[in-house]
């Protein structure tokens, strides 16, 4: 890691790579071998079920079922099962179906289901029920196991979940589940009388406990065996990638380190790395790549050192020029008195609106600020109040219109171009800066050069203009109406 946060070597990326790579070989080839083995028993254990289900299906009498499942259904059986089951009396069963001569034949069945049972050990449960139709959610037991009490014959319980919806009486696919029951591995077959009709269903659940208990073990096995492969191919994969690669890498990264290069110095003192490293593969070529440049390196440092120094020097007459040219630059586009944009500036700024009014629509508003008696304070209290007289207008101009451009474009003339917020909120602003100035103007307890006035005219571009010079004209046009009024209001001369 060296010190370095989120730092791994290449030998850590390897070795992850390869670990990854085996695990998920071994895992794969496990998931294969599991499910391919559960697959081929899950498939035996179907075929039987069938197989019995459809056998046992035709050692039964459908027409005696038929009459056995309609005694089962009345009222009065229904009653007296209950009564039995309550008295736990098998006896009053007995009894209803020997007088109904259903009896006999309902042992001989019973005896059949017990005889199977002895002779197939791995069959867990063997019935025959009245089942409903693809819509019903129970199903009625007819006969069970000798083991069973009698008053089952009869009993009503709900569907599994898993046989919701189905249709009993035709195909069915054996199902594997894990309920109440147990693991079981079940399948159906219908039993019809002689005219044909379905009367009922046998059923035969296969026991699948010790199936699935050995399938978890199997898959334990598994497992330990893929994390035991992987350990020991991750081990030997480690060996050989620090004695191949990492390890050469490793004294490589050092040595680089080492390597500094400074002006007449041998290769000893540069740190010029000198390893016994003799692979003939990628990390060979990668040493003896990198020694060949760290030679070529220190061989042309000296070479280079005065062509340096003489470009050095270049390269500063050069910056030394173009911060001046910059400089005069920066002081052609600005007005050394205000602060503001010069004209120069202005024209610049003129240029790309016109620009832009070519490639399509421009949204922009000019407004002209002509300053009011700048003439009467030069001649009357010199041109020092009047430079004082311009820079206060000037900054009444920048405090109104504080998202735009100001240039001064003559001694007592600005234009501010409005764009954005400042266009959307023009006429407020127009208004702001006129209310300002007219208020200034009338503090007449101050010195004459301390109260600022100028005339404001405001114009848009229009969709018909295609420069700014038609907008310039009425910004212009409107600043001299408005410098009229100001006379008109004050009787004053310009």
């Amino acid at each position: 890691m060296d010190g370095k946060k989120g730092f791994f070597s290449v030998k850590v990326k390897i070795c992850i790579f390869v670990f990854l790579i085996v695990l998920s070989m071994a895992a794969g080839t496990s998931a294969v071998a599991f499910y391919s083995s559960a697959n081929q028993i899950n498939d035996y254990y179907k075929r039987c079920t069938v197989s019995n289900a459809r056998y046992f299906s035709t050692m039964v009498d459908g027409d005696y079922l038929a009459k056995l499942r309609k005694t089962a259904e009345s009222a009065e059986f229904q009653n007296l099962r209950r009564e039995a089951m309550k008295d736990d009396d098998e006896e009053i069963i007995r009894d209803y179906l020997r007088k109904r001569g259903l009896w006999e034949d309902y042992v001989k069945i019973q005896d059949t289901i017990e005889q199977y049972l002895q002779n197939m050990t791995d069959i867990k449960y063997l019935y025959v029920t009245a089942h409903g139709d693809k819509d019903a959610v129970e199903d009625m037991y007819l006969i069970d196991a000798p083991d069973e009490p009698i008053f089952q014959t009869g009993c009503y319980e709900k569907r599994e979940k898993e046989l919701l919806g189905l249709d009993l009486t035709g195909h069915i696919e054996p199902t594997i589940t894990n309920g109440k029951w147990g693991w079981l591995c079940s399948s159906f077959c219908p039993v019809y009388n002689s005219d044909g009709e379905c009367v009922c269903i046998v059923g035969c659940d296969f026991d699948m406990e010790e199936v699935m208990n050995e399938r978890n073990r199997f898959l334990i096995y598994l497992i330990m065996g893929a994390l035991l492969f992987t350990v020991v191919v991750q081990t030997i994969s480690i060996i050989l990638i620090n004695r191949l690669i990492g390890n050469p890498l490793k004294a490589m990264t050092i040595e680089m380190k080492k390597f500094n290069p400074a002006e007449n110095l041998t290769y000893k003192e540069a740190g010029v790395m000198d390893l016994n490293i003799k692979n003939r593969d990628e990390i060979g070529d990668l040493y003896h790549g990198i020694r060949t440049m760290q030679m070529n390196i220190m061989d042309r440092l000296n070479d280079l050192s005065a062509l340096q120094q003489d470009k050095l020097k270049a390269d500063q007459d050069i910056r030394d020029k173009e911060l001046q040219i910059g400089r005069l630059s920066k002081e052609a586009k600005k007005d050394m008195l205000t602060g503001v944009g010069s004209k120069a500036a202005y024209v610049s700024k003129v240029n790309l609106l016109n620009m832009g009014m070519s490639e399509g629509d421009i949204e922009f508003a000019l407004v002209m600020v002509d300053m009011n008696k700048l003439k009467d304070i030069n001649d009357s209290c010199g041109h020092k109040a009047g430079d004082q007289y311009i820079r206060g207008c000037c900054r009444m101009v920048c405090e109104v219109f504080k998202h735009s451009p100001v240039y001064r474009i003559g001694g007592d003339e600005f234009i501010v171009v409005l764009q954005g917020h400042d266009y959307k909120e023009r006429h407020a602003l127009v208004e702001e800066l006129r209310e300002n100035f007219d208020k200034k103007y009338n503090q007449t307890e101050l010195k004459p050069w301390f109260r600022y006035s100028a005339a404001v005219g405001m114009a848009e571009n229009a969709s018909y203009d295609t420069t700014v010079d038609p907008v310039f004209k009425r910004a212009d046009n409107a600043m001299y109406e408005d410098k009229k009024c100001f006379k008109s209001k004050y009787g004053i001369k310009r």
